[in-house]
C-alpha cells in the first residue's frame, strides 16, 4: 500500500487498486498527476494499493479487482483515521476542478453510478450499444459480433449468473464506501464466492457486486458525470475516432478533452482498443491546463448582464 497523500480532516480518501507493474506504470504516468490535483483542492487522502491483500494460494483467491471489497477491512486493520472510501479503478482520468464527489454522498450508503439509467445521451443505451458493435465490427475487427451479450438487460445479466434480477446496474469502477459501516460487510461479500468463479467479465466482480449493493439496499445513486464511459461518449460523439484507432494522435487528445471538459472522472473500461486512449500524457498538458484553469476561474466571477452593444470579430 502506498499512502501517496494523507487524508484532511473530514477523513475521505480516494483508493484504487494497481496490482502488476504495468497497472501501477499506466496509472502513474497518464492518471496520478490530475488525481493528485483533485485530491489536493478538496484535502482528500491518495491510497493506491500495489500488492495483494490476499494470499494467492488461499481458496477465495479471485481476480484482483474484487480485492477492492477488502479495501476497508485492511485499512481498519492498519488503525488509519479514514471515514469514507471512493474507490476507483486506475483507468480512470479525473477533470481536477470537478467537485467534490463526496459532498453529495449520504455515508450511511453505498455511493454507485448507473451505466444504464439517467444517461446524459438522447438514445437509449441500447442505440449506443448498436453503435459501438457496429463501429467495431467495421473498423477494429470483422469477427467482433453485431449481436452479443453486450445488448443484454440489467436482468438478463443477473439471470446468467443466477442472481436475483435488479432493473439498475453500475459500473463497479467508481463506488463509495463507510469504513466503519461497510468494511466488514463488503469483506462478507469477498469471502462468500469461491476462487474461480465466472462471469461476463472474465471472472470480474461487476454482476455479483451489484447484486449484493441492490440487495443490501442503502444505495446512493451519483451523477453520471463521476464516471461517464469513454465507450459510450466515443460511439455517440466522436465515432469518426474508430477509423483509425490510433490512441496518441492528437484528435484523440482533443476528444477526449473535451469529454472530461462537461464530465468530472472518465473512465476506459473495456478490453478494446478505445479502452487504451487514455494512455497519452499530452491528454491535460500545460497549455490545455490554463485554458480549463482560466475557464474555472471565469465561472467563480459574478456576471452584471449589463449590455455592452454590438462587439463585431477582429478582421
Amino acid at each position: 500500500m502506498k499512502v501517496v497523500i494523507n487524508p484532511g480532516k473530514d477523513g475521505n480518501v480516494i483508493a484504487t487498486v494497481a496490482i502488476g507493474g504495468d497497472y501501477l506504470k499506466s496509472w502513474e504516468q497518464f492518471a496520478s498527476k490530475n488525481w493528485k490535483k483533485y485530491c489536493k483542492r478538496h484535502s482528500l487522502g491518495l491510497i493506491v494499493f500495489d500488492s495483494n491483500l490476499i494470499d494467492m494460494s488461499d481458496s477465495h483467491w479471485k481476480k484482483p479487482n474484487w480485492q477492492k471489497l477488502l479495501i476497508g477491512s485492511f485499512l481498519s486493520k492498519e488503525g488509519m483515521d479514514i471515514n469514507n472510501v471512493c474507490f476507483l479503478d486506475s483507468d480512470i482520468l479525473i477533470n481536477p476542478w470537478s467537485p467534490n464527489i463526496f459532498d453529495n454522498y449520504d455515508d450511511t450508503t453505498i455511493g454507485m453510478i448507473s451505466q444504464v439509467h439517467n444517461l446524459p445521451y438522447p438514445s437509449p443505451i441500447s442505440d449506443i450499444n448498436r453503435r459501438i458493435a457496429y463501429l467495431r465490427n467495421k473498423y477494429y475487427s470483422h469477427k467482433y459480433p453485431l449481436d452479443s451479450a453486450l445488448f443484454m438487460t440489467p436482468q438478463e445479466v443477473f439471470e446468467y449468473h443466477g442472481l436475483k434480477p435488479f432493473q439498475n446496474y453500475a459500473c463497479t469502477g467508481v463506488f463509495l464506501f463507510n469504513v466503519n459501516i461497510h468494511s466488514e460487510l463488503m469483506s462478507n461479500w469477498f469471502y462468500s464466492y469461491g476462487k474461480g468463479i465466472e462471469t461476463l467479465t472474465g471472472g470480474g466482480e461487476e454482476p455479483h457486486l451489484n447484486f449484493e449493493v441492490q440487495s443490501y439496499g442503502k444505495i446512493t445513486w451519483l451523477d453520471y458525470k463521476f464516471q461517464a464511459l469513454w465507450n459510450y461518449e466515443m460511439a455517440w460523439k466522436y465515432p469518426f475516432l474508430y477509423q483509425n484507432g490510433k490512441v496518441k494522435d492528437e484528435i484523440t487528445r482533443k476528444c477526449i478533452e473535451a469529454s472530461l471538459f462537461t464530465n468530472y472522472f472518465l473512465h476506459f473500461a473495456g478490453s478494446w482498443y478505445e479502452s487504451d486512449m487514455w494512455k497519452n500524457d499530452l491528454i491535460f498538458n500545460s497549455s490545455v491546463s490554463k485554458e480549463f484553469d482560466g475557464f474555472y476561474k471565469y465561472t467563480k466571477i459574478p456576471v452584471t448582464g449589463k449590455p455592452a452593444g454590438m462587439v463585431k470579430p477582429d478582421k
